[in-house]
């Protein structure tokens, strides 16, 4: 198998694997702060194995290096605070589908703070999410209970919010290994949920322990690892295109095993949402990589 075909396989089961977790931290009956501190303390031992393996603990960890990654994991891990307390409003599906709206937020970080160029077609791509958005929103405003809706909805879209302040701090680290900084997040994770988490009522299920072992050990260690493997194996714009397993899973799952079905305006919403991410990571990247490649052949 080539490089690129091993990235796509890895990128592609990392993201189906991603799309299950929503079914996972409902069916666990635990609270959603539980759920957290139970990802990053089990979550912590395969990327602590990884770690060692690469010899990446025998360095030095600067203390810019300990900021920057202490800081994104405090808001990853409240981002998942908020995804996972979203499940039970909006629902997997569209809480997902809002979730997914991550990349635009990134993008007007990146044009505020980082003076990156915003171009026309991400203004477009932007305003096709936006308008997925809007129709997502309007279905809660019309129907019974839309309250807790909408609260859902603002949740996933807080989520997506601080998935993209860890992002842009992340961005700061370059040079640093991701395995390293995910190892550092879920260890800050672990430590800021101990005083919160249940921990004087700890599982007693059997079952219970072998789904919080399941989001900790295989959603985040093993899908972090694949994910990073991947992204070493695979241009950005096949990255930008395969992410799109992640939602259609999730919501496939919503369906199956609740039998959450999606309304007409719901559907169009989260379409034009998950559309609008591909294209923007896709088609805006595959151009970008062929101008690369006309210039330098052997830049691949």
């Amino acid at each position: 198998m080539s490089r690129q075909g091993l990235g796509a396989v890895q990128m592609s089961i990392a993201m189906a694997i991603a799309g299950t977790i929503g079914w996972f931290v409902v069916v666990s009956q635990r609270s959603v702060l539980d759920v957290v501190f139970w990802r990053c303390v089990l979550g912590a031992v395969p990327l602590l194995v990884v770690c060692m393996h690469k010899g990446l603990l025998r360095d030095r960890i600067t203390r810019r290096v300990l900021l920057f990654s202490v800081l994104g994991g405090v808001a990853i891990v409240l981002n998942w605070l908020l995804l996972f307390a979203a499940y039970s409003l909006a629902s997997i599906s569209i809480a997902t589908a809002v979730y997914n709206t991550q990349p635009f937020i990134l993008v007007c970080f990146g044009a505020w703070f980082l003076a990156e160029r915003l171009t026309m077609a991400k203004l477009v791509w932007l305003g096709v999410a936006f308008t997925g958005l809007l129709l997502i929103v309007q279905v809660g405003v019309d129907t019974v209970g839309g309250t807790h809706y909408i609260a859902g909805i603002f949740m996933a879209l807080g989520a997506a919010l601080l998935w993209a302040i860890s992002a842009l701090l992340t961005k700061q680290l370059a040079g640093t290994s991701p395995y390293l900084i995910a190892l550092i997040q879920v260890c800050v994770g672990a430590l800021m949920l101990a005083p919160f988490a249940d921990l004087a009522h700890p599982p007693v299920r059997l079952e219970t322990w072998g789904i919080l072992i399941v989001v900790g050990v295989i959603h985040t260690g093993l899908v972090y690892v694949l994910m990073y493997e991947a992204v070493h194996r695979l241009p950005t714009h096949i990255q930008g295109s395969l992410s799109f397993i992640y939602p259609v899973v999730a919501i496939a799952v919503d369906a199956i095993a609740f039998g959450q079905r999606l309304g007409p305006t719901q559907i169009l919403g989260a379409a034009a949402i998950l559309i609008a991410v591909v294209g923007m990571n896709g088609y805006g990247a595959l151009r970008r990589s062929r101008k690369a490649v006309a210039i330098s052949p052997d830049s691949a």
